[in-house]
């Protein structure tokens, strides 16, 4: 049974950082490319960070380049995404998800697997 888990959201005040991890189970992790969604209330879900099978290549969404990192660890079946200078903007519910097959990693209907999402609430 495949599993992604999400851990790490919390509050965190304007300017804070967070680090979310996601522990995959389930499945080899070194066949997927990985990524990470967000969706606010009232809001589509959107592309955060996606990172190829061995973190070589990772690409952002425009609204957290420069201040959100992708990793992962294939080893312990970890992806994580650190998370510095928050913003208010960025209070949403934060989706770990698996691209096992040949789609755009930026392409939410792409990926195949996702966990329950972790609660990241930024205040001003």
């Amino acid at each position: 049974q495949v599993q992604l888990v999400e851990s790490g959201g919390g509050l965190v005040q304007a300017g804070g950082s967070l680090r979310l991890s996601c522990e995959v189970s389930g499945f080899n992790i070194d066949h997927a490319r990985m990524g990470w969604f967000r969706q606010a209330p009232g809001k589509e879900r959107e592309f955060v960070a996606g990172v190829d099978w061995t973190g070589s290549y990772s690409t952002y969404g425009d609204s957290v380049k420069g201040r959100f990192t992708i990793t992962r660890d294939n080893a312990k079946s970890l992806v994580d995404l650190q998370m510095n200078s928050l913003k208010p903007e960025d209070t949403a519910v934060y989706y770990c998800a698996a691209l096992t097959g040949y789609g755009h990693i930026m392409s939410e209907s792409a990926y195949d697997y996702w966990g329950q999402g972790t609660q990241v609430t930024v205040s001003s």
